[in-house]
């Protein structure tokens, strides 16, 4: 009898252990990003640490590395997070297909045809497959936030049209997908870390970038010359929210629950800020001097880059792609 009532003290005291060992895990993750702190992705980065602070009643704290400081480029941070070294990592997809290559399906050209287009699928089973192919290289996908539609910038002319933008030398993201793009539609992209991109625009290097809005506006780019903004929006850039595998797979099952519910629930958040703002911002550019060009002819870029779906489109199966393309 009193070794019966020994065992059930000690079983009861295991589980009292247990559960305030869970309750107590402490840790502090650093989260990083190559955009600054007045970034869409940064102040949804915010939300979710003082989120993350607030439900775990302050025993675990993330730590906000923006503008690059924890790494020269997104690939190299992806890396990191690989390895463990960083914890979270707010990232766009240009890199991401050296890792996770399904990714890589939504970076075809004029693939969404908008916002609301955009949330059916990445909140749906497809995004939810293509978060979690990530899990074979080491890294956990937590949510889809956004960068957003992509336009053209450049310092020499205004581009309406495909031929207005022949020629000209423009940043693109380390993606294959974009590169061809560009260069069937008859530019000349030259791939680069976003961490060279403002002093190569600066000196001339190159001629433009194409990126979201609040890229624009975040870094100032009229200040190396952007002057000519293009309403193309040739891509939508998301921005999936990613965590360490290594990390996530320390922190007792709550709070890995925990930190899959927010990551999702501020996907909300941060994507409403973004699109939000985008008129501000585009107004404040042109009061900088930034012109700005409406009228683009979207179908003679989307006739001009239409070859990468050939090109590319065998990685994916038909399937997949009218799954995206047909979202209702």
């Amino acid at each position: 009898m009193k070794k019966t009532i020994a065992f059930c003290f000690a079983v009861l005291a295991t589980i009292l252990w247990t559960g305030s060992a869970t309750a107590e895990h402490k840790a502090t993750l650093k989260l990083a990003s190559a955009l600054a702190m007045d970034h869409p992705y940064m102040v949804g980065a915010q939300r979710f640490a003082d989120l993350i602070k607030e439900r775990t009643k302050g025993n675990i704290t993330v730590k906000l590395y923006p503008s690059g400081q924890l790494g020269k480029g997104e690939r190299e941070m992806t890396e990191g997070i690989q390895q463990g070294a960083i914890d979270l990592l707010v990232s766009s997809t240009g890199p991401l297909g050296g890792f996770s290559p399904s990714i890589n399906i939504l970076d075809f050209p004029f693939l969404f045809r908008d916002f609301r287009h955009v949330d059916l699928v990445l909140d749906g089973a497809i995004g939810q497959r293509l978060l979690g192919d990530f899990e074979k290289a080491n890294i956990k996908g937590l949510a889809f936030w956004e960068n957003g539609f992509r336009h053209l910038t450049n310092s020499r002319r205004p581009v309406k049209s495909v031929e207005d933008g022949k020629g000209l030398k423009i940043r693109t993201m380390e993606n294959k997908v974009h590169l061809a793009a560009w260069k069937a539609a008859g530019f000349n992209p030259t791939p680069m870390a976003w961490g060279e991109v403002f002093t190569a625009l600066q000196q001339r290097v190159i001629d433009g970038q194409e990126n979201p809005i609040a890229v624009l506006y975040s870094n100032k780019l009229w200040d190396a010359g952007q002057l000519h903004f293009s309403f193309t929006a040739h891509v939508y850039s998301p921005a999936p929210l990613l965590m360490s595998k290594k990390t996530f797979d320390t922190l007792p099952a709550p709070e890995r629950q925990l930190f899959l519910k927010t990551g999702s629930e501020v996907a909300k958040f941060q994507r409403k800020i973004n699109r939000d703002e985008e008129e501000a911002k585009l107004a404040e550019a042109a009061k900088r001097g930034v012109k700005v060009t409406r009228d683009v002819d979207r179908d003679g870029f989307r006739r001009a880059m239409a070859a990468v779906y050939g090109e590319f489109g065998g990685q994916f199966s038909r399937a997949e792609i009218d799954a995206i393309i047909n979202a209702k």
